[in-house]
């Protein structure tokens, strides 16, 4: 009985599509690939190819290319399998070839169109970002990379369902032929997930940690070094140069000197305060913070007009596009000091960082503001708070802190607020009617106000103060403007009367391939000009620093002759 059993077991397995058959009837092309796998790769390769928040370069979008082509493959021919497992009747013989050939010749031809719209849409949008246009040129590459992408997906696929199906085969010998299936797919399943989650995630930023952990050395023995007291890593300093990280090093080594200070706002200029700590600097994030208020101490920042904590981004960035202009501003009269809190970069950080981020901006926040709230309050300086990208979730998680409502900071920046961002979330669903996704206006400009390279800060019927939030973004910005909702709902700033001037009006929203764009387009959000994507100009930056700090004699003049010598020479 127990044999009769096994091999009407093995018989039925044989019979599942789960198992290769023998002498099944088929097809050519099914013997190569699935043809309705080959039909939606087809549409999938299409759709690759409309138009998005920015330009790319010829080999991400034949990465985009590639993916989508082999997650449609995918889709299909999974699709198809299911169906012929689950024993619905399709089409067969010639009329499936006619069918199957009719629909893959239209997806060739949605693709060849699309492709001839991909060269003019990209120029438009690099048109308007002021970048040199691209050319047909482009598609050898788009072409190689899509075969080279989607190939690889393809065989990963079969190589998986390879594995499957043996383990079915296998369970098959022991169990009813169903119960192997949902076995089988059920652990791989579970298994994949696992290897996925524990080993490949876990192991990449394990990697990239090392990787980036060695570049962070770079500069550390260099003998240029500043030589300023007002400057971390200097001979007086508790911060030690070697300590700094790479970001770090080049922060206090940057920003103007004394005489580029005058030479735009007359004498009197006194050195900018720029005190830091690295990863190295202390074992602990509030070890790091408490270095960081000894160095202001002996610089003398609490002296200073303004006082800005700043959060970084990654691997401890202060963008100079974002600090240089504050410093301009008050001709030198500020400190602002930096944690850094990771050795990767931005865009592996925003996803692996999240909570040091949060951990240290608050630590670093808690400590200044302790010392801060000590001084008398007509004889301390005005406390800001900045970040950019990552950092600007380290602000919010300050803002959001119970303990900021005794002591209230005097105002913050943040600058291109990714989209994991609570607050300005909260902000952007709640704003007042009338005022666009791209833009908000929240609670007629009472505390908090939205602004981007054209301005916006004036905006508002209510008084601005006293403390005032700003968020700098750009409605190009992928960082900011992504979402999972994306996947089914379309967004507010891309319907008319919502969009940004910087987005192309030839990008619509599709279910899931929108959001699968405006994802793929964050790593090149730092690759176009300033003013666009994710680059925020000095003079965005130097007008909302104006309008946040309440900067004396601020004029269009001086904003002229500052963003002149903020400008690359």
């Amino acid at each position: 009985m127990t044999v009769a059993f096994v091999e009407s077991a093995a018989l039925r397995v044989r019979e599942s599509p789960w198992v290769p058959s023998i002498g099944r009837p088929e097809t050519v092309l099914d013997r190569v690939v699935s043809g309705v796998g080959t039909t939606f790769a087809t549409w999938a390769f299409a759709a690759s190819l409309m138009p998005s928040l920015l330009p790319r370069t010829a080999w991400l979008q034949g990465i985009v290319s590639g993916v989508t082509v082999a997650v449609g493959y995918g889709i299909g021919a999974g699709a198809h399998g299911l169906w012929t497992y689950l024993g619905i009747p399709g089409v067969r013989g010639r009329a499936r070839s006619v069918l199957l050939t009719g629909l893959v010749g239209l997806g060739l031809v949605a693709a060849v169109l699309s492709g001839w719209r991909l060269v003019g849409w990209q120029n438009e949008i690099r048109d308007m970002f002021g970048m040199p246009p691209t050319s047909p040129m482009i598609w050898p590459v788009i072409v190689l990379v899509t075969v080279l992408i989607a190939a690889t997906g393809v065989l990963l696929a079969r190589l998986l369902r390879l594995v499957t199906r043996t383990a079915v085969s296998w369970l098959a010998r022991h169990l009813p032929p169903r119960l192997a299936v949902v076995l089988g797919v059920g652990v791989l399943g579970v298994l994949c997930w696992g290897l996925w989650t524990g080993v490949i995630v876990q192991g990449f930023f394990a990697g990239a940690n090392a990787i980036f952990a060695a570049q962070d050395r770079t500069g550390s023995e260099s003998t240029d070094r500043p030589t300023a007291p007002e400057r971390s890593g200097t001979a007086g300093s508790l911060s030690r140069w070697e300590d700094l990280g790479s970001y770090g090093r080049r922060f206090v080594d940057g920003g103007p000197t004394i005489a580029d200070l005058e030479a735009v706002n007359g004498p009197g200029a006194r050195m900018p305060i720029r005190v830091y700590a690295g990863l190295k600097s202390a074992s602990t994030a509030q070890g790091r913070a408490e270095l960081v208020l000894a160095e202001l101490e002996r610089t003398g920042a609490f002296d200073r007009e303004v006082l800005v904590v700043a959060t970084t981004t990654g691997m401890g960035f202060l963008d100079p596009r974002g600090t240089d202009p504050l410093e301009y501003l008050w001709n030198g009269d500020t400190a602002i000091a930096g944690v850094q809190y990771s050795h990767l970069p931005s865009w592996i950080s925003l996803l692996a960082d999240q909570e040091a981020v949060v951990e240290t901006s608050r630590a670093v926040f808690e400590t200044v503001r302790a010392r801060w709230a000590e001084l008398p309050e007509d004889d301390r300086p005005a406390l800001y708070l900045y970040g950019l990208s990552l950092g600007s979730m380290g602000v919010e998680s300050v803002l959001s802190s119970v303990s900021i409502v005794n002591e209230p900071v005097d105002g913050a920046l943040m600058v291109g607020p990714p989209f994991l961002n609570a607050m300005h979330s909260r902000l952007e669903e709640g704003r007042d009617g009338g005022s666009p996704a791209s833009l908000p206006l929240y609670e007629d400009g009472r505390t908090v106000r939205f602004t981007d390279e054209e301005g916006g800060l004036e905006r508002g019927g209510a008084t601005w103060g006293p403390t005032r939030l700003a968020y700098l973004q750009h409605a190009s910005d992928p960082v900011v403007f992504f979402s999972t909702d994306l996947a089914f709902d379309e967004p507010e700033w891309l319907a008319d009367g919502q969009r940004g001037a910087d987005v192309s009006p030839a990008m619509g929203w599709f279910p899931v391939l929108t959001m699968w764009q405006v994802l793929v387009d964050m790593p090149s959000a730092g690759e176009v000009p300033d003013g666009y994507g994710h680059m925020y100009s000095s003079t965005a930056n130097l007008r909302a620093w104006a309008a946040v700090t309440r900067a004396p004699g601020w004029t269009s003049a001086r904003e002229a002759a500052i963003s002149a010598a903020l400008a690359p020479s």
